[in-house]
């Protein structure tokens, strides 16, 4: 064996021992979970996922706040915003170390109306957005740059009503959406079947309507999303299981298809809550409440139409948020009436249970911290 044929074989063996990842460096995946707190939940709470370890775990939480539902974080992580879905409507700022886990509260401030139920950062992390469902209102709040809330400094009131008059008898915002450009808000009003289109003035804090658009009668838009790549927008219909699909051109938005969340042989109860792509924008995912499932479309990568591929179950009751990871490569389904979190792996974009769930006393709201 001569020295040229042993040098090769050093080399090799370094070279694969330093290609094989530690377990140090293995994906774990982070996030925060926004609750209600009627049967006891705490607030917001940190926790993560160690798919090599097959591992699900609560880190830390908040001190006490009511009804954290719905929330967002800053660029850099250094602050989450989360409305206080209550009677007077507020919206906490919180400081959070990711090193420690610390969730930590900065201080509150009006929501703008009647149970927040959604909010959003701007892209400048100068504005936070507020959708209040109950008081059929919209909040304009400055963020500080300490990182604490301002008054609101707009709160724009919506009017009228739909056919639905159990559910429909007044304005009723249930998400706040701002464009890509960051130039547009797009409200969901379940109670009006409107989008409203706000144009955003980031350096003013100011938005003001430009368009104003009339879905399905009786629908209930809820929750709403861009495609990551074509120029398409689409919403979830709460009360009839449709998703509209959108045209999106100039900071407009042009109604173009319908389809169902259900299979065609659906009856019974039934109550869409949340849609989310995944990254490669090849699937759209939405969630069936009551019929407990997540229903999974292809999109055209042409003119952006969704085609139904099937059902999965959450394995719990009213999954009432999901979301996916980064990478694409999991989805957690927060199931509000089993109080759990499921873990689902996505495999060409199949779900397939994972076979882990984390407890946690009615799950609303999973955001992903990025790496």
């Amino acid at each position: 064996m001569n020295k040229l044929f042993l040098a090769l074989i050093v080399l090799t063996s370094i070279a694969c021992k330093t290609s094989r990842p530690s377990k140090s460096q293995q994906k774990t995946y982070e996030f925060l979970v926004g609750t209600y707190t009627q049967k006891g939940s705490k607030g917001v709470y940190l926790a993560s996922f160690d798919p090599e370890a097959g591992t699900v775990k609560m880190i830390s939480n908040s001190e006490q706040i009511e009804s954290p539902s719905f929330l967002d974080f800053d660029k850099n992580q250094k602050h989450i915003y989360a409305v206080s879905e209550t009677d007077a409507g507020s919206v906490e700022a919180l400081a959070f170390d990711k090193t420690t886990g610390k969730i930590q509260k900065i201080n509150a401030q009006p929501s703008g109306g009647a149970h927040p139920c959604h909010i959003t950062i701007d892209a400048t992390g100068k504005w936070v957005f507020t959708g209040n469902y109950t008081g059929g209102t919209l909040g304009l709040l400055p963020i500080n740059e300490d990182g604490s809330l301002g008054a609101p400094v707009q709160i724009i009131q919506h009017y009228g009503n739909g056919p639905n008059t159990a559910r429909q008898e007044k304005p009723h915002v249930h998400s706040v959406n701002i464009s890509p450009d960051n130039r547009n808000l797009f409200v969901a009003d379940l109670g009006t079947d409107e989008i409203v289109n706000y144009a955003f003035d980031s350096e003013k804090g100011h938005l003001s309507e430009v368009q104003r658009i009339r879905v399905s009668a009786g629908s209930g838009p809820r929750h709403f999303t861009f495609h990551p790549v074509l120029p398409y927008a689409y919403v979830i219909q709460e009360l009839t299981g449709k998703v509209t699909q959108f045209l999106y051109q100039n900071g407009k938005i042009t109604p173009i298809d319908e389809v169902s969340t259900l299979p065609p042989d659906f009856k019974g109860n039934n109550s869409c809550a949340d849609l989310h792509f995944s990254p490669d924008g090849k699937f759209l995912y939405g969630s069936n409440r009551f019929y407990d499932t997540i229903v999974r479309f292809s999109v055209n990568q042409t003119n952006g139409k969704l085609e139904q591929l099937d059902q999965t179950s959450v394995k719990g009751k009213v999954p009432r948020n999901f979301a996916i990871t980064p990478d694409g490569k999991y989805m957690m389904v927060a199931n509000q009436n089993t109080d759990n979190i499921v873990i689902f792996k996505l495999e060409n974009g199949k779900m397939i249970d994972a076979g882990l769930e984390l407890p946690v006393s009615m799950p609303v709201c999973v955001k992903f911290l990025k790496n």
